[in-house]
């Protein structure tokens, strides 16, 4: 794999694209199917890679992006949605003590602590189990929810009902409301029994303890649920009218009082050294525990603290997952298949002969590309080293057998879908097909994209009904899905469809005829715009008939500079994040007539309105604040954290555009400069009285 700081800025947007949808396709195998493709390890792999990536390029994070999603909608679940009052959030990892070292010293830092100043944090073994919130009132068991996405999770109350560590009513006096946040879990003996009674019965057998306690949660016919031997035990806890205690393990020791089950591996540590410690004596223990773990949880003790750190997009700061390290096996790489996604891109996938690594069953491995397959020198027959590297995502560690006289594996220079050329453009890694919305796998796939949630987020649309539909003949570009109405009778007459459910459908399609220009234009699957490129651009433009003129203005020019590629037209030089790949993309898009004729075609079905950008009831909203000088109750990243909350942006010099200067003592230059624009400039006591009056 390139090293990220060996990557093109076109190199790493392709990557971050095919990223967000390989690491959705696997989160809802994993949340939504509980039937995963990959190892955990495997998966955390794409997902630290993603973090990489955005971290070396960070103009280029995706709408879409992996590190703001948590879990994976429900939207086909036959159980109710619940919405959660406080998100129930995912964490970050780290994989190595040096990586934990630096998580403490970014909580100090964030809490502009000093080296010596003490700082205690809990640690607890990371169980393997399905996401669970139980919300009490006045000390009654209420209801029960998934995780979900984070924000809306999947109503499972008639089920805990038979879990019996899950009590039905507190021992001692509650708060009013208080919502019990912890794992439903399957120990590894009553895994292997309910296997043996599937295989037995001839049902299906799960893939992981993890798997057979989410599948047995989440079922329809609570009579089902009850028949599984699931348990239960807490981390933490979301909304609740009071909190006892003022540190994790006060209130940790709090709900052990009212009834539930706690890590018995749970601990305080006062220093790195201990934490670090601690971690070494669970992974020493993990083989003989009687449950599956893949890592251990460290969280901040105190709570005022937490409160402080806050949160990222989709994870605490003031917490993080350290990972044990990726397990390994051997297996024959049996065959090589070429994958066609929507952009075009030619993905090779390894077929493996089954083997069990870390406790999953690993078939398929993703081989990247071209150079990849290359570099490994790999070839159907091959004796292969597979590893889970974090415990979802398996990937190819070594070719055990090169020396071995077998044909080398020929990539493709045509399609495999319409056979059109494959070829590696200049700068890139990828082999693409050429053939555009003729071929087959990237119409179906542009289709899946538009109506996808990130984009104009049709419901009823699935992936399934798309390939049905297509195949059909009735879906061959985005504007066909707003002519659905004119089949009514022909999809009622399709197996699996009655009335409410064709209505329904058409309903969310028109639902959709004033749809949103940025999602709109993102949806459209134009590379090298994703979901936040395509706001910036709309911001700059308005409309989207605004985009087309200045694009073709752009291609005038183009001509008359006798062909030569414009490195940054004057249309969109000041649009952040909008460089020389961007506008080739969109003028190689309108150059082409059958794109032009698409464009056409949806915009005289849809009338997107032109685009206004909200912002937050603050008096800082839609403005630029920049944070210069010593901040003495805050460090810089916290302040900027406020800003961002509050509908601003925090930039880091001091221009005409600045609105706002919070100057603390040691201001220099940036403070001269703001006298000389005449630019408002507060002390970091009048920051904090905005923060603290902001709605």
């Amino acid at each position: 794999m390139t090293q990220v700081t060996d990557l093109s800025e076109a190199d790493a947007a392709n990557e971050l694209m095919r990223l967000a949808k390989q690491i959705a396709h696997h989160n809802r195998l994993y949340h939504a199917d509980d039937d995963p493709e990959i190892t955990d390890q495997e998966f955390d792999a794409l997902v630290r890679r993603n973090a990489e990536l955005e971290a070396a390029f960070p103009h280029l994070v995706r709408e879409d992006s992996p590190s703001r999603a948590v879990g994976h909608e429900i939207a086909a679940s036959p159980l109710s949605k619940v919405t959660h009052e406080v998100r129930m959030m995912s964490l970050d990892n780290a994989f190595s003590d040096e990586e934990v070292g630096e998580f403490v010293a970014r909580v100090r830092r964030y809490l502009n602590f000093a080296e010596d100043t003490a700082i205690a944090f809990t640690a607890e073994d990371k169980i393997d189990g399905l996401s669970c919130s139980l919300r009490y009132e006045n000390g009654v068991l209420v209801r029960a929810a998934t995780r979900g996405d984070g924000q809306v999770g999947e109503d499972v109350t008639a089920n805990v009902q038979h879990i019996g560590d899950i009590p039905k009513m507190l021992r001692s006096k509650a708060p009013e409301v208080f919502e019990v946040r912890g794992e439903v879990y399957m120990s590894k003996q009553d895994f292997t029994a309910l296997n043996a009674a599937q295989h037995e019965a001839g049902g299906k057998l799960f893939a992981n303890p993890r798997n057979a306690a989410a599948g047995s949660l989440r079922q329809k016919d609570a009579s089902v649920t009850a028949k599984r031997p699931l348990k239960f035990w807490v981390h933490g806890w979301g909304a609740a009218s009071e909190v006892p205690g003022e540190t994790q393990a006060e209130v940790v020791a709090k709900l052990a009082q009212w009834g539930f089950p706690i890590s018995p591996l749970f601990r305080r540590c006062e220093t790195l050294e201990e934490m670090l410690a601690h971690y070494e004596a669970i992974g020493a223990q993990r083989p003989d525990l009687p449950y599956e773990i893949d890592g251990v949880v460290y969280k901040v003790d105190r709570l005022d603290y937490q409160q402080r750190l806050g949160f990222v997009a989709k994870a605490p700061r003031w917490a993080i997952a350290r990972k044990f390290p990726a397990e390994q096996a051997e297996t024959t790489l049996e065959s090589i298949d070429i994958q066609v996604g929507r952009t075009g891109k030619l993905t090779p996938v390894g077929r493996l002969a089954p083997v069990l690594v870390g406790g999953v069953t690993v078939t398929n491995v993703t081989l990247h590309n071209r150079d990849e397959i290359a570099r490994l020198g790999v070839r159907p027959g091959d004796r292969v080293l597979v590893q889970r590297a974090g415990d979802v995502i398996p990937q190819v560690v070594k070719n055990l057998t090169p020396d071995v006289e077998r044909e080398a594996f020929i990539f493709p220079d045509l399609c495999p879908i319409c056979s059109s050329e494959a070829v590696q453009e200049e700068g890139e890694v990828d082999v693409r097909c050429t053939g555009g919305l003729i071929c087959e796998a990237q119409r179906t796939e542009r289709l899946k994209h538009f109506v996808s949630r990130a984009a104009l987020d049709i419901e009823g649309l699935g992936e399934k009904t798309i390939e049905q539909f297509f195949a059909l003949g009735w879906l061959e570009s985005p504007a066909d899905i707003f002519r659905l109405h004119q089949r009514r009778e022909a999809i009622l007459a399709l197996d699996g469809w009655k009335d409410k459910s064709v209505d329904n459908l058409l309903a969310s399609v028109e639902n959709k005829r004033q749809p949103d220009a940025a999602r709109l234009l993102f949806g459209l699957g134009i590379r090298h715009v994703g979901a936040v490129t395509a706001r910036e651009l709309m911001k700059r433009v308005v409309t989207l008939q605004s985009l087309r003129q200045q694009v073709e203005t752009m291609n005038e020019m183009f001509r008359a500079e006798g062909g030569m590629r414009l490195a940054a037209p004057s249309n969109f030089f000041e649009v952040d994040g909008i460089g020389t790949a961007v506008n080739e993309a969109l003028r190689d898009f309108f150059h082409e007539p059958h794109n032009v004729a698409v464009w056409d075609d949806l915009l005289g079905e849809v009338s997107p309105p032109p685009y206004v950008v909200e912002t937050l009831d603050s008096p800082v909203a839609g403005k630029t604040v920049v944070f210069t000088g010593k901040l003495e109750t805050m460090s810089r990243d916290e302040a900027k954290a406020q800003a961002e909350r509050l509908g601003a942006k925090a930039a880091g010099s001091v221009s005409a555009k600045t609105d706002l200067v919070v100057a603390g003592p040691g201001a220099g230059s940036k403070l001269k400069k703001a006298a000389e624009l005449g630019i408002e400039v507060i002390d970091e006591a009048g920051w904090a009285e905005i923060v603290a009056t902001a709605g």
